[in-house]
């Protein structure tokens, strides 16, 4: 059973080095996948757990961080348990778009703004976030050329209108029983849909947390 830290009365308990900062390792609360590794003091550990959102201490500006504060990628924090040594933090966390500053989900992985890549050996859940935080950086960048920044400056009506044919493509591949027809317009609707929802401000945790909600009644 690990050792979940929920208030200050149990720092006294916590082993910090010797510039009184601990390692903190943030892991997606949903995927299980490792986001980033970063160090925290007493002050920067009293702030996550009051506020429920990750801050940090920087070693090398030798100040406290709050994550997300500019690019508004905060991560909500589900859990902080402590090592059997009392060195060490494992944070699960709700990330709120992608943990490097180099635009990947990961600090871990190789997907950046530039390449747009999604790793192929990862679960769906993953591959769907990935692709959320590709489309979000579409949105925001607006790189010339892309076809995700033209849906967006087209507008709702557009992208509502390539929901509909993707929808109706996705009808038609089920209707002539072609398995390979559906997998690949359900893949494009997937798509389309996550440009839906972002132009609609709903992120993908959203709809996730409305079936959960389902499935437990």
């Amino acid at each position: 059973m690990k050792r979940l830290l929920t208030e200050v009365a149990q720092f006294e308990t916590l082993r910090f080095d010797d510039r009184g900062l601990l390692p903190a390792v943030v892991q997606d609360a949903v995927t299980k996948e490792v986001l980033m590794v970063a160090y925290m003091n007493q002050e920067a550990l009293t702030k996550t757990l009051v506020t429920k959102e990750t801050w940090f201490y920087s070693r090398s500006r030798e100040e406290l961080w709050h994550k997300g504060a500019t690019s508004t990628h905060t991560q909500h924090v589900v859990s902080l348990a402590i090592d059997c040594d009392a060195d060490t933090l494992l944070v699960l966390v709700q990330p709120h778009g992608p943990a490097c500053h180099t635009g990947a989900i990961s600090c871990f992985d190789e997907t950046n703004e530039d390449s747009g890549k999604v790793p192929a050996s990862v679960d769906p859940m993953t591959i769907l976030l990935h692709l959320e935080s590709l489309i979000e950086q579409r949105d925001r960048l607006r790189p010339e050329g892309a076809y995700t920044t033209y849906l967006f400056e087209k507008g709702i009506d557009k992208i509502l209108k390539k929901v509909g044919e993707e929808t109706a493509e996705v009808i038609i591949g089920a209707k002539n029983r072609n398995p390979d027809e559906v997998r690949y317009e359900v893949a494009d609707l997937f798509y389309h849909l996550l440009v839906m929802l972002r132009e609609q401000g709903i992120r993908i945790e959203e709809v996730m947390a409305e079936l959960a909600s389902r499935y437990t009644k």
